[in-house]
Formats: structure tokens, sequence, C-alpha cells
């Protein structure tokens, strides 16, 4: 009971943000490029602005804990049901043709992310959102990566931004640079899974592809599977960013004369997101008929929770972000994102070239 009276105002506040901005983009596919996430920030932000210039300090103290909790827990629990829509068999079924430049890409933005942070002193936590979002699937990778290293509500705000910019800009400007270095069918469909970053921009640049051709939709599901398989890249990575963090916090520890445990260091719902992996994996291979569709429905419908639990995660970081401060702070993390958005394109269309995949 005291749980339910001290967060329930704060979640329904994002609630009530996360479903209209869902409903829109659900009702207006036109906005798909945009995304759901992306307008709960966006008015989560605004929000907080009003509620900064009526009282002069943050958001009033009845929502604050449900905010809190939004923010960090039920995205962990977003990121735990987002595993039951990666079947880690895909990547057998797309074939081995896509994954050098899958890996290619994803090696690239991190590598560029990398630099940046040195060259330009961003934060290291911000720089590492931005090159997981560029690499893998934008706002999902942020989302799985952001509690593992620890990052605030205003890092994960200005990573979600940057994102952003440059998923409409490929959106948009893709499927006429396709066209014009003369791409077939398969091949923009390729360049458009491994180069563009959020699933919704994906979707919109290959199904602008197959309007202008003529394609009946076959660009799209392409894109959509070299994407999905793009998007298992979360797992080891998101891995790797546990045990680095983990190792982290054992040596301060240790600095301070303190003994920790790996279980109060490892975050546990990465192992969790794992399960429901191979959940879905073990359950597509060994079921059949009836009860493989059916569990395709459960699992369709864990992936619905999860990316509205993003929403509604999003829309509790937009109210805990000073979007003044952001603005401010803006120019040094877009032009890491412009970077890493530049190189992963080039790397595509060259190896593109080199494996005769245009």
């Amino acid at each position: 009971m005291n749980f339910i009276k001290e967060y329930y105002k704060g979640i329904l506040l994002c609630l009530a943000i996360a479903l209209p901005a869902w409903l829109l983009v659900h009702f207006l596919p036109v906005l798909e490029v945009i995304g759901a996430p992306v307008i709960g920030i966006l008015v989560g932000m605004g929000l907080a602005a009003i509620f900064r210039s009526g009282a002069g300090s943050s958001l009033p103290a009845s929502v604050k804990k449900g905010v809190g909790f939004t923010s960090k827990k039920i995205l962990q629990y977003a990121v735990i049901l987002l595993g039951f829509g990666l079947n880690l068999a895909t990547v057998g079924q797309v074939g081995l043709s896509s994954l050098p430049i899958i890996i290619s890409t994803i090696s690239t933005a991190l590598i560029v992310a990398f630099v940046m942070h040195k060259i330009m002193k961003v934060p290291s936590r911000i720089s590492t959102l931005i090159g997981v979002g560029s690499s893998i699937c934008g706002g999902s990778a942020i989302a799985a990566a952001a509690p593992v290293i620890d990052a605030s509500d205003e890092e994960i705000a200005q990573s979600i931004s940057v994102i952003f910019l440059f998923n409409v800009l490929a959106a948009l400007i893709f499927p006429t640079l396709g066209g014009i270095l003369g791409m077939s069918d398969g091949g923009f469909g390729l360049f458009a899974g491994t180069a563009v970053n959020d699933t919704s921009s994906v979707t919109a640049a290959a199904s602008t592809w197959d309007t202008l051709h003529g394609t009946n939709g076959t660009v799209l599901d392409h894109a959509t599977i070299v994407k999905l398989t793009r998007t298992l890249a979360i797992i080891p990575i998101t891995l790797v960013l546990a045990f680095l963090q983990m190792r982290r916090a054992k040596q301060a520890g240790e600095n301070a004369g303190k003994k920790v445990s790996i279980k109060s260091v490892f975050p546990m719902f990465i192992l969790w997101f794992v399960v429901a992996s191979l959940i879905t994996t073990i359950l597509n291979e060994i079921l059949a008929g009836g009860a493989l569709v059916f569990a395709g429905e459960v699992f369709g419908f864990f992936k619905q929770t999860s990316k509205f639990f993003i929403v509604m995660a999003m829309s509790a970081i937009g109210l805990n972000t000073d979007i003044v401060k952001l603005v401010k702070t803006g120019g040094k993390p877009i032009a890491m994102g412009f970077c890493c958005w530049v190189a992963i394109a080039g790397v595509t269309l060259l190896l593109q070239d080199v494996l005769g995949m245009w």
C-alpha cells in the first residue's frame, strides 16, 4: 500500500503522456519516422519546463518517486520483455551474407564514438549511448544500455535526441540517395537495414522505396529482417558493458576497503533479457502448428508491451530533463552522432560495392 501511495501519481503522469503518444503514432503512421518514444520525451520535457517556470525548481514532490520508478525500473522491465522479440536463430535464416556488413557497421560506430569521445571530450556515458544507439537499433539499444552504465535521465534524453535527428534525416534522404546510386531492391533493403538507426526509420525508408519503385513490400521485408539480425547485437554489447561496469564497481569498492559481490553490481535485468531471448528461440524451434501460432501471439504481445513501457520510460526521462540545459550542451553530441551516421552509411555502401551486393 505504501508503494502505491508514494508512486502511483508519478506513474499515472507518465502513463498520461505515453498513451496519447502511442495512439498518435498508431493512428497517424506518418509519425512513425518520429516514433512514440521521442514524442513522449518531448512532451515530458515540455511539461518539465512548465513545472520549472511555475515552481522555480523541478517536479512536484508528489510525482517525483513515481517518475523516478518509471524511468529506471519500468525501463528495465521493457528491456526484459524486449528479449521476447529476439529470435537468435534469425541470423541463420537471414544468411551469413549480411553479417560482415552488420559487424563492420557496428564496429565502425563504436570506434568513431570512442575517438570522438577522446578528441571532443564528450562525456563517456553519452558517448557510449550514442555509439550503441547508432550502431545497433537506436532507442531500444539506448534503453538496454542506459541502466547498465548508470546513465542519468539527461544523458539518455541527450542521446535519444541525437539518434532521433539522424533517424529523420535518413528516412527522408536515403530512398532518394539509393535511387541516384542505382541500387537494386535487395541492395537498398540491406542498406536501409544496416545504415539506419531505429527500426521505425528503417521501416519508413524501406516503405518509401517500395512505394517509389512498386516493389510490393519486398524491400520492407528484407530491410526488417536485416535490422532484426542487427538488433541481436544488443545481447553481446550489453553483456560487455555490464561486465565492464561490474569490474569498475568492484575496483571502486576494493579501493574503498569494501567487499563487493558480483550479484550486487551486475544488472540482473540483462540476464533475464538473455533468458527471454533464449525462450523465444527454443520455443520457435520446438513448437509447431497451433502451439507455435499461440506462442507467436504471446511473444508479440510481450514485444508490444515492451515498446509501450519504453514510451512510458522516455516520458519519465523527459520529465526529469532540463530542456534548456539539453540545448546548451547539445553541440558536441550532435557532432558525434553525425560522424557515426556518416561513417556507418559510408562503410555500408563501400562493403556492398566490394562484395557485389549493390
